[in-house]
């Protein structure tokens, strides 16, 4: 098990705003959740998923209910999820995850953003095959016989494994599976009484591009004011 390949990851806005950042993140991801899967984490693994990575967060139990609740209420707003492409300054590709209940209003924030940042908004598809989307599950390396655990998951589509960081710096076991897998890939370690710190789908760049400290620096401003956009869920990008 080696060194599992992370991209630089953006730190720039405050501590409380990322948290809140998160929580409506999260409260969203538990809206199409519910809307697609029901409101009972038993029977909708989506949900199991979004209730375990709000606890990664500390999003509070009753926040969480609340969410549940929420959702199944007849004023709740639709979210239509839909992915933006575009390049970042330096030439590094950025993908943008959203969800949205005006595309609209989206696309404009996005587009706004990208030009002031001194990128480019693509189409579609003319960043995303730099990127392979797969499941990744984080786990608490305590307890756990990795050689043993590396052999047994390989069966319920594991590609990647090795060492990474969590929300707070601290070390995990990262694996990654194809993102076809992810459901059976989540029951496979939810057979073994495996609870992940978080279970997320991501876009891993296949490539990446190396820039100077400075040059660096203007690729995650940019990527700082995208995630701070209230219909922005996720953003990936290649900078090494």
């Amino acid at each position: 098990m080696g060194r599992i390949f992370e991209v630089r990851k953006s730190t720039m806005f405050a501590r409380w705003d990322r948290m809140a950042k998160q929580f409506t993140r999260i409260g969203k991801e538990i809206a199409i959740a519910v809307k697609s899967g029901g409101p009972d984490p038993a029977t909708n693994p989506a949900l199991r998923r979004c209730m375990q990575n709000a606890k990664s967060v500390n999003m509070p139990k009753d926040r969480i209910e609340a969410a549940i609740k929420r959702a199944q209420g007849k004023e709740m707003e639709n979210f239509e999820e839909i992915l933006y492409e575009g390049y970042g300054p330096h030439g590094v590709a950025i993908l943008v995850e959203t969800a949205t209940d005006n595309h609209v209003r989206t696309v404009a924030n996005v587009k706004s953003i990208f030009n002031k940042g001194d990128g480019t908004l693509g189409n579609s598809g003319s960043v995303s095959f730099q990127f392979k989307k797969m499941g990744v599950f984080k786990l608490k390396p305590e307890g756990l016989n990795i050689e043993d655990l590396e052999l047994e998951l390989i069966d319920y589509g594991l590609e990647e494994m090795g060492e990474g960081t969590g929300e707070n710096g601290e070390e995990v076991i990262v694996l990654r599976c194809a993102f076809t897998d992810f459901g059976n890939f989540q029951k496979g370690l939810e057979e073994k009484g495996i609870t992940p710190l978080i279970a997320e789908v991501e876009w891993i760049p296949t490539t990446t591009v190396e820039l100077s400290e400075e040059q660096a620096q203007d690729v995650l401003k940019l990527v700082d004011k995208l995630e701070q956009d209230e219909d922005v869920q996720k953003v990936f990008y290649n900078l090494q």
